[in-house]
């Protein structure tokens, strides 16, 4: 149970590539000094008339360049109609004998939030929804912006905690909701906008950490103070139960459900953004649960504690899923047995507890199975479900208190399929298939490995027509992320297939390290001053698709967002010359001062800390913002953010722009003026987005 909310993130000298360019250093750099006042700081005022009218003509300039090229308009209605396309699974939760949903289409642009019995949802997974909240209808007669954040329903009531978020921001407002009325509690529970943790304890009670004012938020924007409020009275009125400190990176509450009834709530103290301290609150003052730091509560089952380690401890390896009695949660040692144990090219990526058994999503060589864990007379059995085993698998519904759970198996050229399976007959059946969005028929998908510079192997996916020739001139887009645990595993993207493998293009995606496809260790080889070893990876993946001849530099382009957005801005750095194009989307790119913009200060047991004076060091010679420098072998980049991000500021984009622009050096720059850090609010605007990047990609790698 790694909080959602908040993540849900060697030695100084940078260690240069093999082959070539070396990195600039501060001394041989012409670019910003790595001291001294950032000319650009007044970019970092989000909501500033100046900053504004700076982003307004950016956005004007490049939007002329891009929806003014004559194939703007086809992929702009190709992805309009692929975002409204009602071909898509109803993805949603299990609640009280019932499915929900979260539903956008053209009609409901910002959505509804609907219904359908279980039974009947599980029998094709086309039932007859009924509408529990409409967002456009919502938004319209309070004259808001809202996005649906979520639901949280508690079990045998109606009642629901519904988080509306203005534009898309990660803080929220959060008001108590009635399902069998359809209408917000009149003297309901009503959390004001932050960056909140809530969950029910009772129908009458709630646990709630937030904004309580002056002193009581952390250095990472998040709140460390969790408070029991009372219903009927002012949230003024609640009374603390524990409190962490500034320096976390948050304090949130939460409850475990056991399939048997008990509920126990927690809470949980995330000293670090993988590091956590858990709670229990059910015998008087909190007891600290008997857990190393970096472990995750995935979940509470005929009274065990199951989780997953990050770290080895005990016994135990790092990776496993283990358990042990609740009973004994505060003994230091405690009787945990592994129930999975993954090897060195495994990794499990989800787990969920239905009322029969545990199931853990894992992937081997990223290639995803399905494990069933039951328990019965002190002794758990474990077996596969009959899954397609050649691409992802992910759950899409499953409640400690149902017997039913829901699966999707996808990969890159096969349309999501939605399975359902119960306790008691450990069947699997598909519910429903989508139908295919794009000729697929001509492709192949190949995975292929990388040697990185220390020698380790790393996996990438390539979307390619079959009869591709392995000339060097395929246009060709290379997407990775590396970082947070984060896995890239196979995935059906219409977008892809569409608007851009449709027009002649391949796709390649990277499983680079600082992800999570093989495991706590594949993350946290690249942690801090170790980070080089992510980008010489994606360094690797792009030498081996020229070597193979799927590419070349001419014809090369990456791409992405936030963490990947970072990736983007070391790797123009580093190695322009291999590059033709980069979408560099949401991004960190002053990693000086990222720790002190919104959230960053959250991601310091990820990147390091700039007042370190050994990761400063390093993270003098990778901050893509100061290490800018005018040369000619330097790619027109495209660069996005979002106003409304109040996750990753958009001032580093836009100084990263700015920056560009001073040197006279070429970029192209789109913020969304709402959106949150998925920079689209909307699918409308999701979709100009998509049509936007995909222009670029065509103007520099096919004409």
């Amino acid at each position: 149970m790694r909080l959602a909310a908040i993540v849900t993130a060697a030695a100084a000298a940078l260690v240069l590539a093999s082959c070539g360019t070396t990195p600039a250093t501060t001394s041989e750099t012409n670019g910003m000094a790595m001291t001294g006042e950032d000319p650009h700081l007044w970019l970092e005022e989000v909501e500033g008339e100046r900053a504004l009218a700076w982003v307004r003509e950016q956005n004007a300039r490049s939007l002329g360049a891009l929806e003014g090229d004559p194939r703007y308009a086809q992929l702009h209605a190709d992805a309009l109609a692929l975002a409204n396309s009602r071909d898509r699974l109803p993805l949603g939760g299990v609640h009280d004998g019932y499915y929900y949903n979260f539903w956008q289409d053209e009609t409901h642009v910002r959505g509804v939030y609907r219904r359908a019995p279980l039974e009947e949802f599980a029998r094709d997974g086309d039932p007859r929804w009924e509408t529990v909240l409409d967002i456009d209808a919502l938004a319209a007669a309070e004259n808001a912006n809202w996005v649906f954040k979520g639901a949280d329903c508690l079990d045998g009531t109606p009642r629901c905690l519904v988080s509306l978020s203005d534009g898309g921001k990660d803080a929220v407002t959060i008001r108590e909701f009635n399902l069998n009325t359809r209408l917000f509690e009149g003297r309901g529970f009503v959390v004001p906008e932050a960056k909140s943790g809530v969950a029910w304890l009772d129908r009458d009670t709630l646990l709630i950490a937030t904004d309580w004012g002056e002193g009581t938020m952390t250095e990472s924007g998040y709140p460390f103070v969790v408070k029991r409020w009372s219903r009927g009275t002012p949230l003024e009125s609640a009374t603390e139960i524990m409190r962490g400190q500034a320096s976390d990176v948050g304090v949130f509450p939460g409850v475990l459900q056991d399939p048997n009834g008990a509920r126990t709530p927690i809470v949980v103290q995330a000293t670090t953004f993988f590091e956590s301290v858990y709670y229990r609150l059910d015998r008087g003052l909190p007891e600290r649960i008997s857990l190393p730091r970096k472990a995750t509560i995935q979940g509470l089952f005929q009274g065990q504690l199951i989780i997953t380690l990050q770290e080895d401890w005990l016994q135990l390896r790092q990776g496993a899923l283990i358990s042990y009695p609740l009973h004994q949660s505060s003994r230091e040692q405690p009787d945990a047995i592994t129930l999975i144990r993954p090897t060195e090219r495994q990794s499990i990526e989800a787990v969920a507890i239905t009322r029969d058994a545990i199931l853990a999503a894992r992937f081997e060589n990223v290639r995803g199975r399905l494990t069933r864990i039951t328990y019965h007379g002190g002794l758990f059995a474990i077996g596969d479900l009959e899954l397609p085993q050649n691409g992802s698998i992910s759950f899409a519904g499953a409640s400690p208190m149902e017997q039913r759970a829901f699966a999707v198996y996808e990969d890159y050229l096969t349309p999501d399929t939605l399975y359902t399976f119960d306790g008691p007959t450990h069947a699997t059946r598909a519910v429903r298939s989508l139908p295919a969005q794009f000729d697929a028929s001509n492709y192949v998908a190949e995975q292929f490995e990388a040697v990185s510079r220390d020698g380790a192997r790393v996996p990438y996916f390539v979307m390619h027509r079959r009869d591709m020739p392995l000339d060097g001139g395929n246009p060709t887009l290379l997407y990775a992320y590396g970082g947070f645990q984060v896995s890239m595993t196979p995935g059906y993207s219409p977008y892809v297939g569409k608007l851009w493998l449709e027009r002649g293009g391949v796709y390649v995606m990277a499983n680079i390290r600082g992800g999570g496809e093989f495991g706590p260790a594949w993350h946290q080889a690249g942690l801090r001053t170790n980070r080089q070893v992510v980008y010489d990876d994606f360094y690797a993946v792009e030498r081996d698709l020229v070597e193979r001849g799927v590419t070349g530099p001419r014809r090369l382009g990456i791409m992405g967002g936030s963490n990947g957005g970072l990736l983007m801005g070391v790797m123009l750095n580093q190695h322009p010359e291999m590059i033709n194009a980069a979408v560099v989307q949401v991004p960190l790119l002053d990693m000086l001062r990222y720790d002190q913009l919104l959230a960053g200060a959250s991601w310091v047991d990820e990147y390091g800390s700039p007042s370190n004076p050994e990761e400063r060091a390093f993270l003098e010679t990778i901050t893509p913002y100061q290490n800018l420098r005018e040369r000619g072998d330097f790619p027109l980049p495209f660069v996005l953010t979002s106003t409304k991000d109040d996750r990753v500021h958009p001032g580093h984009a836009r100084k990263y722009v700015a920056r560009m622009i001073e040197l006279g050096m070429p970029a192209l720059y789109y913020e969304n003026i709402d959106g949150g850090h998925s920079a689209a609010a909307n699918l409308n605007e999701a979709a100009r987005r998509r049509a936007l990047e995909y222009t670029y990609l065509m103007q520099r790698l096919m004409d």
